[in-house]
C-alpha cells in the first residue's frame, strides 16, 4: 500500500468515525422530552435514579407533573430541555415518585401541581416545587438559579424531599 492509499484510508476511517460521532450526538440530543409513567421500582434495586418525595400537595385533584433537568444553567428550566417527564394524580398530602437519569451526574427536579388540569400554569392555583427546597419569590420569578437546585446523582438511588409551594 503506497503512503497516498493509507492516507486515503485513514481519512475515510476518520470520516466515518466523525459520522459515527454525529450519530451519537444527535442520539444524545434525543434524551430530551421523554415521557414516562411512574415505576417505583426502579427505585428498589440499583440505579441510577432519585426517589422523590413530594410534600404539601394540596388540593387533591389535578396533575402532578414532575421534570427532570440535568443540572446546568443551559438545561435549567428551559423549555423542551427537560429529559424525563413523570405525570401523576394529584392525590393531596404527599406522593411519591422514582426517576431514572441516564447515568451519574448532576440534576435537577422541577415538580408542576396543575391544579385545574388544563395545562397551564395559573399562578393564583397551581403550586410548585424544587430539588433543594430554594425560595420562590417575585423577585426570582420563580426560577431559582439551577446552583440553587442542582444535586448530585451516583450510581445508586438518591432519595430527595420537595415540599410544595402555592401562592
Amino acid at each position: 500500500m503506497t503512503h497516498r492509499n493509507a492516507f486515503r484510508s485513514a481519512a475515510a476511517a476518520l470520516g466515518l468515525a466523525a459520522l459515527a460521532g454525529a450519530g451519537l450526538t444527535a442520539s444524545a440530543h434525543a434524551q430530551y422530552r421523554n415521557k414516562i409513567g411512574n415505576d417505583l421500582s426502579r427505585c428498589s434495586g440499583s440505579g441510577p435514579a432519585v426517589k422523590v418525595n413530594i410534600s404539601g400537595i394540596t388540593p387533591a385533584r389535578g396533575t402532578l407533573r414532575v421534570q427532570l433537568y440535568r443540572g446546568t444553567a443551559a438545561d435549567w428550566l428551559e423549555k423542551g430541555r427537560w429529559i424525563n417527564r413523570i405525570e401523576v394524580p394529584a392525590r393531596g398530602g404527599s406522593a411519591t415518585v422514582c426517576m431514572p437519569v441516564p447515568q451519574a451526574g448532576t440534576y435537577g427536579i422541577a415538580v408542576r401541581h396543575d391544579v385545574n388540569g388544563n395545562g397551564d400554569s395559573d399562578l393564583r392555583s397551581d403550586g410548585g416545587g424544587m430539588s433543594n427546597n430554594p425560595s420562590i419569590n417575585i423577585f426570582n420569578l420563580g426560577k431559582p438559579s439551577y446552583k440553587k437546585t442542582a444535586f448530585e446523582v451516583g450510581n445508586g438511588v438518591k432519595t430527595i424531599s420537595i415540599a410544595m409551594k402555592y401562592f
